[in-house]
């Protein structure tokens, strides 16, 4: 499995991606990995308030909605382009994330983890009642696919696949700056105490609202793409629902773990599209399997493994460092070489 650690394990999640579209049946099968990797881009955000600093936040769906309604708003009703209405969006969510941390982050553990949920609700009745900014119920609709650059255009199922994918290679390279830098210890030192963190020095709260502002900004750029892709918006992106999905991709894969996120996201969504036989009855099925994965997988699928591999390594280093044990040897056997 040591083939799977590192460069070459991206690499060769790199090529699934890119030969996936060859081998999809149809149009429908290529939407759906889009939506996944759409997907995959909020849940890194997540895991990086949630999984690296320890900060359950219940108002991710939101902000990704916030992004989304961004787009939406300003190619529709203003007729802004759209790589502009994109570039606003993530700037609109993180400034919107920089003043709902300061005041949310205050609060420690499950306060802080219902005020996100209020957070959430309040978000989304906004999105709803505020008929004349979001045009409410009715949602947003014809928001136009992402402009072309120079010969390439996105207005197709596979264009649109292979951008998404460019964005969440981007995000992934991103994100794995930022948890191995000094910065990401600092967010884990957080996450393990905070007591221990503000005696090493590290200021609590400009620390926990950096992280909350990199999470939510890339639920904003998450949105965003989801609403070029997508082309209408309604109010339930801005439900709890959609959070709850997101904690549940990274509670699958393994939560404050690179790899996590993407894994239950794929994961979850190919259950999700293997089960559409079943209608109605399908999380009959699909219900125990999450609840087993999380009984068993507490860690999550990446977590497990990742604990697992660390205890065989750190059971060969105890083998090695044992000392070896003194060879006995018979006082007849001696007596007897001696006579030789």
């Amino acid at each position: 499995m040591n083939w799977l650690q590192g460069r070459t394990g991206w690499a060769l999640l790199a090529v699934v991606a890119l030969v996936f579209p060859y081998f999809a049946q149809n149009n429908y099968l290529i939407s759906v990995a889009t939506q996944a990797f759409i997907m995959a881009i909020a849940a890194l955000g997540l895991n990086l308030i949630t999984g690296y600093t320890g900060q359950f936040n219940l108002a991710h769906g939101a902000f990704m909605a916030v992004g989304a309604y961004t787009v939406g708003i300003l190619t529709v009703d203003h007729h802004v382009a759209f790589w502009l209405a994109f570039v606003l969006a993530g700037v609109v969510t993180g400034v919107l994330g920089f003043f709902i941390g300061l005041l949310s982050l205050r609060l420690k553990g499950h306060y802080f983890s219902i005020f996100t949920l209020c957070v959430s609700y309040i978000m989304f009745l906004l999105i709803e009642k505020w008929e004349s900014l979001t045009h409410g119920p009715v949602g947003i609709m014809g928001i136009p696919a992402p402009t072309g650059i120079g010969p390439v255009q996105f207005g197709t199922p596979l264009s649109q696949y292979y951008l998404v994918l460019a964005f969440l290679a981007l995000g992934i390279w991103i994100m794995s700056r930022i948890v191995h830098s000094l910065l990401g210890r600092s967010f884990m030192a957080v996450r393990n105490s905070d007591d221990l963190a503000e005696a090493l020095g590290i200021d609590l709260m400009r620390t926990k609202t950096l992280s909350f502002v990199l999470s939510v900004v890339y639920a904003g750029f998450a949105g965003a793409l989801y609403a070029g892709q997508v082309r209408f918006l309604g109010p339930d992106l801005a439900s709890e629902v959609v959070t709850f999905d997101l904690v549940m991709f990274t509670l699958v894969g393994g939560i404050g773990t690179l790899l996590g996120p993407l894994v239950g996201t794929f994961l979850v969504t190919w259950l999700t599209q293997s089960l559409q036989f079943l209608q109605d009855y399908r999380m009959v099925v699909f219900g125990p399997v999450l609840i087993a994965l999380i009984i068993f997988l507490p860690d999550g699928i990446v977590g497990t493994w990742l604990k697992r591999r660390a205890q065989r390594a750190d059971a060969a280093k105890a083998a090695k460092a044992r000392p070896a044990e003194p060879v006995v040897v018979d006082a007849g056997a001696r007596e007897a070489q001696g006579n030789a």
